[in-house]
Protein backbone atom coordinates (compact mmCIF):
# COMPACT_ATOMS: atom_id res chain seq x y z
CA UNK A 1 0.00 0.00 0.00
CA UNK A 2 1.27 3.39 -1.03
CA UNK A 3 1.87 6.03 1.88
CA UNK A 4 -0.43 9.21 1.55
CA UNK A 5 -1.22 12.05 2.86
CA UNK A 6 -5.28 13.96 1.98
CA UNK A 7 -4.81 17.86 1.93
CA UNK A 8 -8.20 19.27 3.64
CA UNK A 9 -7.70 22.69 3.90
CA UNK A 10 -4.48 24.80 2.60
CA UNK A 11 -4.17 28.82 4.08
CA UNK A 12 -1.38 30.88 2.11
CA UNK A 13 0.32 32.79 4.67
CA UNK A 14 3.22 34.24 2.31
CA UNK A 15 3.44 35.17 -1.63
CA UNK A 16 6.82 36.19 -2.80
CA UNK A 17 8.91 36.68 -5.90
CA UNK A 18 10.36 33.27 -5.44
CA UNK A 19 8.03 31.12 -2.67
CA UNK A 20 4.82 31.00 -1.87
CA UNK A 21 4.38 29.63 1.80
CA UNK A 22 1.47 27.78 2.82
CA UNK A 23 -0.16 25.80 6.23
CA UNK A 24 -2.24 22.80 5.38
CA UNK A 25 -4.42 20.45 7.12
CA UNK A 26 -3.75 17.02 6.01
CA UNK A 27 -5.23 13.76 6.49
CA UNK A 28 -2.56 10.87 7.56
CA UNK A 29 -2.87 7.27 6.88
CA UNK A 30 -4.81 6.39 10.18
CA UNK A 31 -7.43 8.77 9.67
CA UNK A 32 -6.17 11.61 11.87
CA UNK A 33 -4.86 15.10 11.01
CA UNK A 34 -1.62 16.76 11.03
CA UNK A 35 -0.84 19.95 9.63
CA UNK A 36 2.38 20.97 7.21
CA UNK A 37 3.76 24.04 6.44
CA UNK A 38 5.23 23.82 2.66
CA UNK A 39 7.61 26.35 0.55
CA UNK A 40 5.80 26.44 -2.91
CA UNK A 41 8.90 26.84 -5.89
CA UNK A 42 8.72 26.26 -9.15
CA UNK A 43 11.79 24.77 -9.40
CA UNK A 44 15.32 25.27 -11.17
CA UNK A 45 17.65 23.95 -14.12
CA UNK A 46 21.21 23.49 -13.39
CA UNK A 47 24.05 22.12 -16.10
CA UNK A 48 26.78 20.80 -15.76
CA UNK A 49 29.14 21.94 -18.85
CA UNK A 50 32.56 19.94 -19.51
CA UNK A 51 34.85 20.88 -22.15
CA UNK A 52 36.93 18.85 -24.88
CA UNK A 53 39.79 19.52 -22.34
CA UNK A 54 37.44 17.82 -19.63
CA UNK A 55 37.01 21.37 -17.54
CA UNK A 56 33.90 22.21 -15.73
CA UNK A 57 32.35 25.84 -15.74
CA UNK A 58 31.46 26.47 -12.35
CA UNK A 59 30.39 30.25 -10.52
CA UNK A 60 31.45 31.11 -7.46
CA UNK A 61 28.92 33.34 -5.61
CA UNK A 62 27.37 34.61 -2.47
CA UNK A 63 24.62 33.24 -1.06
CA UNK A 64 23.00 35.92 1.72
CA UNK A 65 20.84 33.31 3.32
CA UNK A 66 24.01 31.42 4.19
CA UNK A 67 26.52 34.41 4.37
CA UNK A 68 28.96 32.76 2.05
CA UNK A 69 30.43 32.08 -0.82
CA UNK A 70 29.42 28.90 -2.38
CA UNK A 71 30.28 27.10 -5.78
CA UNK A 72 27.91 26.06 -7.92
CA UNK A 73 26.58 24.98 -11.58
CA UNK A 74 25.41 27.75 -13.97
CA UNK A 75 21.52 27.55 -12.41
CA UNK A 76 18.56 29.48 -12.19
CA UNK A 77 14.93 29.35 -11.56
CA UNK A 78 11.82 28.05 -13.20
CA UNK A 79 9.23 30.79 -14.33
CA UNK A 80 5.83 28.62 -14.24
CA UNK A 81 5.26 26.72 -16.72
CA UNK A 82 8.71 27.06 -18.17
CA UNK A 83 10.17 24.28 -19.56
CA UNK A 84 13.66 23.05 -17.47
CA UNK A 85 15.91 21.83 -20.64
CA UNK A 86 15.29 25.75 -22.18
CA UNK A 87 15.82 26.95 -18.45
CA UNK A 88 18.78 25.31 -18.24
CA UNK A 89 20.35 26.09 -21.68
CA UNK A 90 19.68 30.16 -21.04
CA UNK A 91 21.44 29.65 -17.82
CA UNK A 92 24.26 28.12 -19.41
CA UNK A 93 24.30 31.17 -21.38
CA UNK A 94 23.64 33.88 -19.29
CA UNK A 95 26.07 32.88 -16.74
CA UNK A 96 28.90 31.47 -18.85
CA UNK A 97 28.81 32.75 -21.70
CA UNK A 98 28.55 28.94 -22.93
CA UNK A 99 26.16 26.90 -25.37
CA UNK A 100 26.69 23.50 -26.15
CA UNK A 101 25.95 20.85 -29.11
CA UNK A 102 24.91 18.43 -27.47
CA UNK A 103 22.82 18.04 -23.59
CA UNK A 104 22.42 15.14 -21.33
CA UNK A 105 19.50 14.71 -18.74
CA UNK A 106 20.94 14.09 -15.33
CA UNK A 107 17.65 13.56 -13.56
CA UNK A 108 15.87 15.31 -11.11
CA UNK A 109 17.25 16.20 -7.53
CA UNK A 110 14.70 17.16 -4.70
CA UNK A 111 16.70 19.32 -2.78
CA UNK A 112 14.78 19.28 0.82
CA UNK A 113 11.68 16.75 0.72
CA UNK A 114 10.46 17.86 4.12
CA UNK A 115 8.90 20.84 3.58
CA UNK A 116 9.64 22.41 0.11
CA UNK A 117 8.35 21.60 -3.05
CA UNK A 118 11.63 22.40 -5.53
CA UNK A 119 12.59 20.26 -7.66
CA UNK A 120 15.96 20.90 -9.98
CA UNK A 121 16.50 19.63 -13.48
CA UNK A 122 19.99 18.70 -13.90
CA UNK A 123 21.93 18.40 -17.53
CA UNK A 124 25.48 17.96 -18.68
CA UNK A 125 26.46 19.98 -21.47
CA UNK A 126 29.66 18.65 -24.26
CA UNK A 127 30.53 20.23 -27.22
CA UNK A 128 30.87 23.57 -26.02
CA UNK A 129 31.03 27.38 -27.91
CA UNK A 130 31.30 30.56 -26.50
CA UNK A 131 28.49 33.08 -26.89
CA UNK A 132 27.91 36.65 -25.23
CA UNK A 133 27.88 36.71 -21.23
CA UNK A 134 24.59 38.58 -19.74
CA UNK A 135 24.34 38.47 -16.09
CA UNK A 136 20.79 39.29 -14.68
CA UNK A 137 21.09 42.88 -12.58
CA UNK A 138 22.36 42.07 -9.70
CA UNK A 139 23.94 38.81 -10.09
CA UNK A 140 27.24 38.85 -9.42
CA UNK A 141 29.46 35.99 -9.90
CA UNK A 142 32.86 35.00 -11.01
CA UNK A 143 33.04 32.10 -13.55
CA UNK A 144 35.76 29.39 -13.09
CA UNK A 145 37.08 26.44 -15.42
CA UNK A 146 38.67 23.53 -13.29
CA UNK A 147 39.75 19.89 -14.22
CA UNK A 148 36.73 17.69 -13.66
CA UNK A 149 38.91 15.41 -11.43
CA UNK A 150 39.35 18.75 -9.19
CA UNK A 151 35.63 19.35 -9.25
CA UNK A 152 35.15 15.50 -7.85
CA UNK A 153 37.40 16.22 -5.38
CA UNK A 154 36.27 19.40 -3.89
CA UNK A 155 32.77 17.83 -3.83
CA UNK A 156 34.55 14.39 -1.86
CA UNK A 157 36.71 17.43 0.60
CA UNK A 158 33.37 19.14 1.42
CA UNK A 159 34.38 22.09 -0.71
CA UNK A 160 31.40 22.01 -3.08
CA UNK A 161 28.59 21.92 -0.38
CA UNK A 162 26.19 22.64 -3.03
CA UNK A 163 23.40 19.92 -3.75
CA UNK A 164 22.64 20.15 -7.35
CA UNK A 165 26.51 20.83 -8.04
CA UNK A 166 27.43 17.86 -6.13
CA UNK A 167 24.99 15.77 -6.93
CA UNK A 168 25.41 16.01 -11.09
CA UNK A 169 29.20 16.11 -10.93
CA UNK A 170 28.82 12.53 -9.21
CA UNK A 171 26.24 11.83 -11.55
CA UNK A 172 28.44 12.60 -13.98
CA UNK A 173 30.85 10.55 -13.09
CA UNK A 174 29.19 7.55 -12.82
CA UNK A 175 27.88 7.97 -16.44
CA UNK A 176 31.47 8.29 -17.88
CA UNK A 177 32.19 4.89 -15.95
CA UNK A 178 29.77 3.16 -17.93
Amino acid sequence: MAHIETTLDSTTIFEGKVIRVTVDTVELEDGSAGYREIVHHHGGACVLAVTDSDEVYLVRQYRYALEEEIWELPAGKLEAGEDPFEAAKRELSEECGVTADEFIDLGVLYPTVGYDSEKIYMYAARGLHAVPQHLDQGEFLDVVKLPFAKALDMVMKDEIRDSKTAAALLKYARLREA
